[in-house]
């Protein structure tokens, strides 16, 4: 991946010792002419900066992804 990071926010992760979530944005991820995108990882490790799992998502997606999540959220 190449482009530049800004970090949003790091969040605890439940049910764990010492894993968060990271949610970033990602500029120009896959090159000069792509689009940002916001970056979703999940770091298991306390000292670890680079995610065990990520996800990035593109703008044009990220209300359907809040709305699956909230729809999810009320299923639990």
């Amino acid at each position: 991946m190449s482009g530049t990071v800004r970090n949003i926010e790091e969040i605890k992760l439940g049910n764990t010792k010492n894993g968060r979530i990271s949610i970033s944005i990602v500029d120009k991820p896959y090159g000069e002419k792509s689009e940002s995108v916001v970056s979703i990882g999940v770091l298991l490790q306390e000292k670890s900066d680079e995610p065990n799992w990520k996800v990035h998502i593109p703008k044009e997606n990220i209300d359907a992804v809040i709305s699956a999540l909230e729809r999810a959220k009320e299923s639990l």
